[in-house]
């Protein structure tokens, strides 16, 4: 890591999932009240978080448990944009709105990649 980075907010993937994550909320909130567009929310909105919350939970543990908590990051990111995909297909997001998240999402899963490999890189 950077010699810059003292904190889990300084890390530009925690602000991109960040926003990602407001977004989103905004993005969903107008949707209808429909069951199936209730349970997909829910879960995007679960899984967009949690790779935020996952960055900043390992933030401050060891190597192990920091690339660990980055693994389940990129593992939340990659259901975050499958969720994308089905408010898309589904006419519940515009689509050319759908497909800038989607590319948001794709985007913090190679800056994802990038961080555990430069971690470690760095713990060899």
């Amino acid at each position: 890591m950077a010699e810059s980075v003292k904190h889990f907010t300084d890390l530009k993937v925690w602000r991109r999932s960040h926003q990602l994550f407001l977004d989103l909320a905004q993005d969903t909130d107008p949707l209808p009240q429909k069951r199936s567009v209730l349970i997909i929310m829910d879960q995007i909105l679960r899984s967009v978080g949690s790779v935020g919350a996952n960055i900043a939970e390992g933030f401050n543990r060891s190597t192990k448990k920091y690339l660990n908590s980055l693994d389940i990051a990129l593992g939340e990111a990659a259901e975050t944009e499958n969720w994308l995909y089905k408010l898309r297909d589904a006419g519940f997001l515009e689509k050319e709105l759908a497909n800038a998240r989607v590319g948001e999402s794709i985007e913090i899963q190679k800056m994802l990649n990038g961080l555990i490999r430069s971690i470690r890189d760095s713990d060899t």
